[in-house]
């Protein structure tokens, strides 16, 4: 009887005891399996989703860029064409150019019977002026700019190139008449008595004022096109900047996640290796 009632403690006591050592067994489990699925997730949403949307925006951002820089330096190639044709119609004859203010006296004034080639499409009548320079008591031809100089013409005024001759007519008469109102009478003009000392001018075309103004926009472009090509590197630069500091800042995450698997191993050890 003794024996019998013996072994049904026994038998009692060794299912209890194989119970306890196998919930432990799946408590540790369960808590090293969650550390696992979260450092999987993590590192997923780390290199493949964020890889995955870092890979995504990588080419379009590249693509963006090298638009840019290539923007950049087209403007800045367009400025220099820019600077060599300004360079050419506008600073070269200003730099040569050497007329002087002096003093005329208008003398009289006539419309040339011969008509003079307009860019050769059409002709068009010539209105000439003849003053008394002041200064020197000398005759010369009266022009309206320089550029009728340049064109070795003796013409004060020239209308534009149209193909109806009664309103090329009718226009060079209207500035004779009015030219004819100032008979005698003196005014401010402009000689060059070394290179054109046969010429004046009333107005000067190619001055200090218009030749800054024609280079204000090469070098607004030239401005332009270096600062986006700057803009764009210092992104380049903050963007490889700014992944420096995530990779750091992942690597430490995955070091902690490490330390955390390690310390849930050890107490699975502990708890397995613990007497019953």
């Amino acid at each position: 009887m003794f024996l019998n009632a013996a072994s049904p403690r026994r038998s009692f006591s060794i299912p209890i005891n194989i119970n306890l050592q196998g919930a432990r067994r799946r408590q540790t489990r369960e808590l090293s399996h969650m550390a696992g699925a979260q450092e999987h997730e993590w590192s997923r949403g780390v290199d493949g989703r964020g890889g995955q949307r870092a890979r995504a925006q990588m080419p379009a951002s590249s693509v963006g860029e090298d638009r840019a820089i290539l923007l950049g330096f087209t403007m800045m190639a367009f400025s220099v064409l820019m600077f060599s044709v300004v360079g050419i119609t506008m600073v070269k004859p200003y730099v040569n150019s050497n007329w002087e203010l002096a003093s005329c006296v208008l003398l009289k004034t006539e419309i040339l019977e011969e008509w003079v080639d307009c860019r050769g499409v059409s002709t068009v009548p010539c209105l000439r002026v003849k003053v008394n320079l002041t200064g020197s008591n000398q005759t010369a031809f009266l022009h309206f700019d320089e550029e009728l100089v340049v064109l070795a013409l003796e013409c004060f005024y020239i209308p534009k190139c149209r193909m109806d001759r009664a309103e090329l007519q009718k226009d060079v008469e209207k500035v004779k008449n009015s030219l004819d109102a100032q008979l005698e009478s003196s005014s401010s003009c402009f000689t060059d008595r070394t290179r054109h000392p046969g010429d004046a001018t009333l107005n000067r075309k190619y001055t200090y004022k218009n030749a800054l103004f024609a280079l204000l926009w090469p070098c607004l472009m030239l401005g332009g096109g270096a600062l986006l090509v700057g803009l764009v590197k210092l992104t380049q630069y903050l963007a490889h900047l700014s992944s420096e500091v995530c990779s750091e800042t992942a690597g430490g995450r995955l070091t902690s996640r490490h330390t955390q698997d390690k310390l849930y191993r050890l107490l699975r050890r502990c708890s397995m290796q613990s007497p019953s």
